[in-house]
């Protein structure tokens, strides 16, 4: 499938594969943002899409960034019919004051590689600089299918009911006892109980 791009600005990054397996592509920020605790920014990758008809562009997070730094890339949909610049939704969600409540500051910000970037001023300390160039978001190019909502007085029984938010258990026992309270039987494989 071909996706025309433009780039806002000539030295913006091309997305790319980071593997040729990948299913995701690298969004990358097109210039330094800086992210306090508590706040939430849209990182600009000045890049426009022209996403075919039939098809969304979803912004997800990157594993790396979740697992090791306090920021949160928010899932975000490009709609096909969506010109502008492409933005990747941040949130910093680091604690900045210690025990007692007190704020901390220094005079440095944390990147997303593990290392500090020295500053002049004094921010709260686990304030983040997103560097122009860093890696910030992974997007995936699906298929959409739109549906026609058809309103009804009554739906349809389920074996699950109404039953949501935690209702099938956190553990395989909670989800066995479920299975068989309800009368499925299940086979596991050869030397599992």
């Amino acid at each position: 499938m071909n996706v025309n791009i433009k780039r806002l600005s000539p030295d913006v990054q091309i997305p790319a594969y980071g593997h040729a397996t990948d299913a995701g592509f690298n969004l990358v920020a097109a210039e330094d943002v800086i992210i306090e605790p508590g706040e939430t920014t849209c990182v600009p990758t000045g890049l426009a899409f022209e996403i075919p008809e039939g098809y969304e562009m979803q912004i997800r997070p990157r594993s790396g960034i979740t697992l090791k730094t306090p920021l949160r890339v928010q899932l975000g949909t490009v709609d096909s019919g969506y010109r502008g610049e492409v933005g990747v939704i941040v949130d910093n969600i680091a604690e900045y004051r210690n025990s007692l409540g007190e704020e901390l500051f220094r005079k440095s910000f944390d990147t997303i590689d593990g290392d500090l970037s020295p500053t002049d001023g004094m921010f709260n300390v686990k304030t983040y600089l997103i560097r122009k160039g860093d890696r910030i978001a992974q997007a995936v190019i699906k298929p959409v299918e739109q549906v026609v909502f058809t309103e009804v007085d009554a739906l349809g029984d389920s074996d699950r009911g109404a039953g949501g938010f935690g209702s099938s258990g956190v553990t395989a026992k909670e989800e066995e006892t479920h299975l068989k309270s309800s009368g499925l039987t299940f086979d596991l494989p050869k030397g599992e109980s």
